[in-house]
C-alpha cells in the first residue's frame, strides 16, 4: 500500500510539472523612434507603426515575446551585430552591403520614392523626366536629391529638411512636384493632411527597395521561424490588412 501511495504521488507530481507552460523567450527588437508610419512614438508616447505591429504578430506565431528598443536608425545595425538587440524591425532596405553583415527575412513590403503634385494637376506621370523645366523638391540627405540633380532637366531642385515641408509647398503651389518616400507621404495624406496634394499612383519609382526583419548573420533557426510566420501572414491576408491599416497601399 505504501508503495502504491508513493507511486501515485510521483505520478501527480509529474502531471503537475507537465501542466506548467514553458516561459516564452523575450527578444529585444531594435526599431526607429521617428520612422512614421513604420515605427514611431505616438501621442501616448508608445512605440507604434507597421513594423511594430508586424514583429508583434511574428512573435505570437513564432513563440517569442517582444521588447521594443527604439533608437536612431543609424545605430540599428551596430546594435544588432554587437548583441545589444536580437532583431531589427524597421524600414531598412535590404541592400547587398547590409546583407554582408546581417541577414534579412523574406520581404514584407517594398517601396521607393513617390511623387506628389497639386490636386488640380491630373496628369498620370510615370517619370520625373516629364517635369522638365519645373521646380521640384526632395528631402535633405536622401538618394532622391542626387537623382533629380543629375537629371539636369529642372528649373530648380529645392532641398527640404522634412517631408511635411515638401508636402506643404506642393499644397501651397510653390513647387510643381515633390519626391520622397512613398509610404510616408501616403500616410500623411491618409490622415487627411495636405488636402490640395495628390499622390501620383502611376509614377514608377527610380530607386525601389524591399524591407523585412533582420537577424544576426547566420542565425538560421530564428530566421526560419520568422519566415514561416511571415508566410502565414501573407497566406491569411493579415499582412495586407496591416498594409491597409497604415495607409501603405
Amino acid at each position: 500500500m505504501r508503495f502504491t501511495s508513493v507511486g501515485a504521488g510521483v505520478l501527480a507530481l509529474s502531471i503537475g510539472w507537465a501542466a506548467v507552460p514553458a516561459q516564452a523567450e523575450t527578444l529585444r527588437i531594435g526599431t526607429e523612434a521617428q520612422g512614421i508610419p513604420f515605427a514611431f512614438m505616438n501621442e501616448q508616447n508608445e512605440i507604434d507603426g507597421f513594423m511594430v505591429d508586424l514583429i508583434k504578430s511574428i512573435g505570437e506565431k513564432a513563440g517569442f515575446e517582444v521588447q521594443m528598443e527604439p533608437m536612431e536608425f543609424s545605430a540599428l545595425i551596430a546594435s544588432l551585430t554587437s548583441g545589444k538587440i536580437d532583431l531589427i524591425s524597421a524600414a531598412m532596405y535590404n541592400t547587398p552591403k547590409r546583407a554582408e553583415v546581417i541577414d534579412f527575412s523574406d520581404p514584407v513590403y517594398s517601396f521607393g520614392e513617390g511623387m506628389i503634385v497639386p490636386k488640380d494637376d491630373t496628369k498620370d506621370y510615370t517619370s520625373f523626366q516629364e517635369m522638365e523645366g519645373q521646380t521640384v523638391g526632395a528631402q535633405l540627405g536622401t538618394v532622391y536629391i542626387a537623382a533629380l540633380e543629375e537629371a539636369g532637366i529642372f528649373e530648380e531642385v529645392k532641398v527640404y529638411d522634412t517631408i511635411p515641408a515638401i508636402m506643404n509647398d506642393v499644397n501651397a503651389g510653390r513647387i510643381a512636384a515633390g519626391f520622397a518616400d512613398y509610404p510616408v507621404m501616403s500616410y500623411y495624406l491618409g490622415q487627411g493632411q495636405f488636402p490640395d496634394v495628390r499622390l501620383v499612383k502611376s509614377y514608377e519609382a527610380v530607386l525601389p527597395g524591399k524591407i523585412g526583419v533582420a537577424t544576426q548573420k547566420g542565425d538560421t533557426e530564428r530566421m526560419a521561424a520568422i519566415n514561416k510566420a511571415i508566410g502565414e501572414m501573407k497566406e491569411s491576408g493579415e499582412l495586407d490588412q496591416l498594409i491597409e491599416k497604415w495607409s501603405l497601399n
